[in-house]
């Protein structure tokens, strides 16, 4: 405790401090300086050095200023809030000044929790020798008109204490005890003056941060009308994460974590997505420990998977914030881990992003991205990460030589949750033996030595290796590795390391026990606890409900619906068709009716569908989208997936772009919410990716594409018996037999096509535009592509094919021919077919021709893609490839 004794004697000096607002600067006092300022070191910033100095006491320096770097970085003058809510128990608000000391070094260091505070045990105190009896309904306290009072009484008298201890340290709190939380009565006439959160206005809490001052929050709510109601204070906390989205949710507690029942040992870390079943089965996990996990999934479930919960003694505070190793109980939810032997299984666009983006080599410009992935062939090799590829490593491991990884490329969410460290631990169960290398200005090189039995640096670079304790071998390994050309320098003759390693040493910030019945040993906090080859595809019967399927899209998708062997249509709407039925679907019998949102809204918090796919017009689906998010605020089970077939969402931030051909499988599988390309654009996109990187800068792909007259759209009509049924807006009469162009600029299929294709560039500093024009013709179904790009380099035909068939290896529903692609080459198809690759005789431009059936691989096929992979099943689920 010499950190905190020392603290406090320096935080009692805090008068003079200078007010920092989440990074911006003040107009009466000075800011934080940034590592870009230079200038006279203001109070302030000697303040947040000394402290920070004093966080080294608990955590090595590179940990501490890591995390930071990363919560500094989390909250935006927009949006202040972000970076943590506080939830304090009563039991801690007895513990006042070490409270207020572990909140004011988070102040000092420039971070901003959300506090809010309950008053369980002192409102029993004084309950008590007032004389009114506690009464509590399934553990709900009652709360009658006095107990109000009382309750009121007392979170004023605690709220203040807390600021007024606060400013004693020279911390700058406001005492926010109403207008945050709007609440309706819980049940009057069982529970009285409770309330349940319906709405939250958090502009006090970010109007108290932009001030300078910590917001602290009690649990108290208000009515439309204005009475006062009592909330528990875990759901209040729970609720005000939801709306403000922070990185940490932390429960303080006075036991200082969760604990195992049986054996009494502290849970270090819960990964639900790996281990909340399990755990809901354990005959300890009962009563309060189960509606703590239970309300600590639902909350995460509603939350970016950056988000965790900590639940932590007020003393421990910094070691749980500032360390790898943690010190209370962390719950977040997760990812399995993978390992492929080839890059098609990881997603070959998504692997390139990633060297572009982090591989320090190709940033710093000594590498292409085309350069690692050609060096990536030469041999064996295996690819470890996590589903988001928040890390990635490459193990080169030609027969009877020692292993090298050859690239750990962590992003900055991969270090801070420790999913490095379980990528590194799934290598080790893997290769006994290993050496890799690293920048030595790598800022997670102590990561490196740490987790190493030996390194030596020679000339900015350091080689690191473990299972290998002989200094001879190390010099024949690294002999062979010269020779056979796996390591790009000179290493020999090998140095001493520096610092020296001792063999078998256990890194630093591992954690001692996992609920995980088999921890990995020496494994640290991380998203998961074990890597698997693949996840074998999901065979459980789900129940899919369709909205706006009269078209000629929600026809093809019934069609293929009725051949998928675990997916059922459920439920059908649409206005115009309610009560006839489905004649389509074949599996089972499936009327129309006419959904409402109000009826969505019931059916996804009741749980009836798992999966919904909006098949409407542009404009029109937000209604039926919020809806569902609605119910699944109240859903008890896992929320179900949207597929949305318009274009209303494919721009949207939190939705995933289902084209996994070019954007990979694994963003899919992790979504519920997935926007379907249009049809246009994917074969628009499908022609451009392997190319994209060759187009010459400052010019416009042009691609003129040819649809059958079914892309335009049906309206209603009535047949001869009096029934509804779609009619195709154009027909082939109407265009007289030849084609009609149409949307000549802008249209949207020419943004989104120019959108999405940009996140492949290997330079980000241009977006790439393309220009379309479309057209209609007098066929029904299929659209006929023809790209003319120019290039910036000089390109074969065969060599423009070679980078075709190198992007789409593998991929089923991709043929590649080298004839032009006709009609019959693709109406009907699930594929996309490309073909006539042919360049200018100047080498400088290249034309080639691609076609899908726009109701199916750029509709319904691919909407059934989307639907397999976010529900777990085969991709190719119900789709008849050959």
């Amino acid at each position: 405790m010499l950190a905190v004794s020392t603290a406090s004697r320096l935080l009692s000096r805090g008068a003079r401090r200078a007010i920092v607002v989440a990074g911006q600067r003040q107009t009466a006092v000075q800011a934080i300086r940034r590592t870009s300022i230079r200038g006279i070191q203001s109070v302030a910033q000697t303040d947040r050095d000394t402290i920070t100095r004093l966080l080294y006491s608990i955590g090595t320096k590179r940990e501490v200023e890591r995390h930071l770097r990363i919560f500094s970085a989390s909250s935006h003058p927009s949006q202040p809030a972000k970076f943590a809510v506080i939830k304090v128990g009563g039991a801690v608000l007895a513990e006042l000044d070490e409270l207020a000391l572990s909140l004011s070094f988070l102040y000092r260091v420039g971070l901003y929790p959300v506090v809010l505070h309950g008053a369980g045990p002192q409102l029993n105190d004084i309950m008590e020798r007032e004389g009114v009896v506690p009464d509590y309904i399934d553990g709900i306290r009652v709360t009658d008109a006095k107990t109000l009072g009382i309750a009121r009484r007392v979170f004023m008298e605690e709220n203040l204490k807390l600021v007024g201890a606060l400013e004693k340290l020279g911390t700058r709190a406001r005492p926010i005890t109403s207008g945050v939380f709007t609440a309706d009565y819980l049940d009057k006439d069982k529970y009285k003056l409770v309330g349940k959160i319906t709405k939250i206005d958090k502009r006090p809490i970010e109007a108290a941060i932009r001030a300078g001052a910590l917001p602290i929050l009690t649990s108290l709510a208000e009515s439309p009308d204005g009475q006062i109601l009592n909330v528990n204070a875990d759901i209040a906390a729970g609720e005000l994460a939801k709306e403000l989205e922070p990185m940490k949710i932390v429960f303080l507690n006075d036991k200082g974590g969760m604990f195992h029942g049986v054996t009494g040992e502290k849970l270090d870390v819960i990964n639900l997505d790996e281990e909340y079943d399990s755990l809901m089965k354990e005959s300890w996990v009962k009563f309060g420990t189960k509606l703590k996990l239970r309300g600590f999934k639902e909350l995460l479930d509603h939350l970016p998977r950056s988000s965790s919960v900590a639940v932590i003694s007020a003393s421990a505070l910094q070691k749980e914030l500032f360390t790898d190793s943690g010190a209370g109980t962390l719950i977040r939810r997760g990812y399995k881990l993978f390992k492929h032997n080839s890059l098609d299984s990881v997603g070959a666009d998504r692997f390139r992003q990633v060297i572009h983006d982090r591989d320090p080599e190709v940033l710093a410009g000594f590498q292409s991205v085309t350069g690692v992935l050609n060096e990536l062939k030469k041999t064996p090799y295996t690819i470890y990460g996590d589903e988001p590829l928040d890390v990635i490593a490459v193990v080169s491991h030609p027969e009877g030589e020692i292993p090298v990884m050859t690239k750990l490329l962590p992003s900055r969410g991969g270090v801070l949750n420790n999913v490095m460290d379980n990528v590194f631990n799934a290598i080790k169960k893997d290769h006994r033996k290993l050496f890799w290398t690293a920048q030595a200005d790598d800022e997670n090189r102590a990561w490196h030595f740490e987790r190493a039995d030996g390194s030596f640096t020679r000339a900015g670079k350091s080689l690191f290796w473990y299972g290998v304790q002989d200094v001879a071998e190390v010099e024949r390994t690294v002999k062979d590795f010269e020779k056979n050309g796996r390591i790009d320098r000179s290493y020999l003759p090998v140095g001493p390391s520096a610092p020296p390693h001792r063999a078998g040493a256990t890194p630093s910030g591992t954690r001692a026990y996992s609920t995980f019945a088999r921890p990995v040993p020496g494994s640290s906090r991380g998203y998961a606890t074990a890597a698997t080859d693949s996840v074998a595809p999901s065979t459980e019967p789900k129940r899919l409900g369709l909205i706006g399927a009269r078209g000629f899209t929600g026809q093809a998708l019934t069609t293929l619906l009725s051949s998928h062997p675990h997916l059922n249509l459920t439920h059908v709407s649409s206005r115009q068709l309610a009560g006839y039925p489905l004649d389509t679907y074949t599996k089972s019998p499936v009327t129309y009716s006419n959904l409402s949102t109000q009826d969505v809204e019931r059916m996804e918090k009741d749980g009836e569908v798992d999966a919904w796919v909006m098949a409407l017009p542009n404009g029109v689906c937000k209604p039926f989208v919020d809806a569902v998010d609605r119910g699944a605020k109240e859903r008890k089970s896992d929320t179900s997936v949207i597929v949305d077939l318009s274009a209303d969402y494919r721009f949207e931030q939190g939705w995933t772009y289902g084209l996994p051909e070019l954007y990979g499988r694994a963003p899919v599988r992790a979504s519920k919410r997935v926007s379907n390309p249009g049809c246009y654009a994917t074969s628009a996109q499908l022609l451009i990716a392997p190319l994209v990187n060759h187009i010459r800068p400052g010019a416009l792909p042009t691609v003129f594409g040819l649809s059958g007259y079914s892309g335009a759209g049906t309206v209603m009509v009535t047949d001869s018996d009096g029934r509804p049924v779609s009619a195709p807006k154009v027909t082939p009469e109407t265009l007289g037999g030849g084609v009609k162009p149409y949307s000549l600029t802008d249209h949207i299929h020419e943004r989104e096509a120019g959108f999405h294709l940009s996140e492949l560039l290997a330079d980000q500093s241009n977006k790439l535009k393309i220009a379309f024009i479309p057209s209609v013709t007098p066929w029904f179904s299929g659209i006929i592509s023809t790209v003319s790009i120019p290039l910036k380099g000089k390109l074969t035909a065969r060599e423009v094919v070679q980078l075709f068939e190198e992007k789409y290896k593998g991929e089923r529903l991709i043929r590649i021919q080298k004839e032009v692609p006709q009609l019959k080459d693709i109406e009907g198809k699930h594929t996309w077919t490309v073909g006539g690759f042919q360049v200018h005789s100047e080498g400088d431009r290249v034309v080639i021709v691609g076609g899908l059936d726009n109701l199916l691989k750029g509709a319904a096929t691919q909407c059934l893609q989307n639907l397999n992979l976010a529900l777990g099943y085969d991709e190719l689920a119900g789709i008849n490839v050959d």
